[in-house]
């Protein structure tokens, strides 16, 4: 009997989101792994076994009071926490909205996260452990993947890059919350290597630190380029040009960029966060601050031999979070889900 899942979700609509990525892939990846087995619907009020809220809108929260929708799974991208840096709500609308997102959660029959770090503070937030489950993030290696050296080359000389230049690549929302303050200092203290950062405002003028940011993209330093939110099949390219992917945010919940930089065989520095130690850690180097990446990033630029050994390390870890298998605990947790609504 076809299991029907209903996908609740905006994230697509605006571009450059982890969101939005995460979802994509999971459709995607379900759609053609259970063709047979699955039937899924998107924002969809026909009856369902299943709905997947991956967004917090309101018109999805009205839903749920809705009959046959099934068992509610809410995803968990990100805590009213994880929010502070990204966008600037005064009081009281601040308040407001942070309840508005943990009464969201609270109304689901089960959460999903994608980091086990977040179940403790859920259960803080009077959410009951055994309702949620971690189920980790994943790229597809159709879309993300190693290009050839002579193809990484020509991509070089598309983006007007000289060959032999050592290149640091960035990826996201342009906002204080990923650490751009310090990729651009970096780039400023570093005239010798060129840095790229693939991303845009996604939440425009209420984007925390917008004024300064938006400066900087008018008024660049000579090496750093901002080619602004681009497809996700030419952001491909951009990992393969890089020596390096660096991501200095100060708060993730499972960066899709790191998965995509790590799919693509880039060697990967990230800001040393507790929070990836739970999933990632050995896979990446780990950077204190601004000075402690200057340091990893002079390393890598000097020693091909640890880029090499960076490179293996990321390759590894896009294994252990492959489609396959992860798709094989959605499937199972879909389903076992469908069950405990049926009861």
């Amino acid at each position: 009997m076809m299991l029907k899942v209903t996908m609740f979700s905006s994230a697509e609509t605006v571009p450059g989101q982890g969101v939005g990525s995460a979802y994509r892939e999971l459709v995607n990846l379900l759609k053609a792994k259970f063709t047979e087995t699955i039937l899924i619907r998107k924002n969809s009020l026909k009856r369902a076994d299943v709905s997947h809220y991956h967004t917090i809108d309101f018109t999805f929260y009205l839903s749920t009071f809705l009959p046959g929708r099934g068992r509610k799974i809410g995803y968990v991208h990100f805590l009213p926490e994880t929010l502070e840096g990204s966008i600037l709500l005064h009081w009281p609308i601040k308040q407001i909205f942070y309840w508005y997102v943990m009464t969201f959660y609270r109304r689901m029959d089960h959460l999903v996260v994608v980091n086990p770090t977040f179940i403790d503070k859920l259960v803080a937030n009077g959410v009951k452990r055994e309702r949620v489950t971690y189920i980790p993030n994943f790229v597809s290696k159709t879309q993300f993947f190693e290009l050839a050296p002579a193809q990484k080359t020509a991509l070089r000389q598309q983006f007007g890059i000289p060959d032999e230049a050592f290149v640091i690549l960035g990826v996201g929302q342009i906002q204080e919350r990923k650490g751009i303050f310090d990729f651009i200092e970096l780039a400023k203290h570093n005239p010798q290597w060129h840095f790229i950062w693939v991303g845009g405002f996604s939440f425009g003028s209420i984007t925390a630190g917008y004024d300064e940011l938006k400066t900087v993209l008018e008024q660049p330093p000579a090496n750093l380029k901002f080619p602004g939110i681009v497809d996700r099949g030419v952001i491909n390219s951009y990992y393969n040009v890089a020596d390096v992917f660096l991501l200095p945010s100060y708060n993730e919940l499972f960066p899709m960029s790191a998965l995509e930089a790590f799919s693509t065989g880039t060697p990967t520095i990230l800001r040393d966060l507790d929070l990836y130690k739970a999933i990632i850690t050995g896979y990446y180097l780990p950077a204190r601050d601004q000075a402690d990446m200057q340091v990893q990033l002079q390393r890598l630029a000097d020693d091909p031999e640890a880029q090499q050994q960076l490179h293996d390390a990321a390759l590894e870890a896009s294994y252990r979070y492959s489609a396959e298998h992860v798709a094989k605990i959605w499937d199972q947790f879909y389903h076992e889900q469908a069950a405990l609504g049926k009861k």
